[in-house]
């Protein structure tokens, strides 16, 4: 289980990471305003789930030190 969350970490940063800048292009080269919506709601979302991620890495890292 530990090993699973020390991977997802970096995984959803990198989700995180990817939607804000599609998200921020979809923006800057004037896109639709609606997908530019769809794509910052996408990652407060993710963000939500990266924090989920990180609290249960700390949780669990206290729980069973390395």
């Amino acid at each position: 289980m530990e090993r699973v969350v020390h991977y997802a970490i970096p995984f959803a940063l990198a989700a995180v990471a990817a939607v804000l800048l599609a998200g921020l292009w979809n923006m800057l080269r004037g896109g639709s305003p609606n997908l530019s919506q769809k794509l910052m709601r996408w990652r407060v979302v993710l963000q939500f789930i990266a924090i989920i991620i990180v609290m249960t890495a700390i949780y669990l890292g206290g729980k069973f030190p390395m």
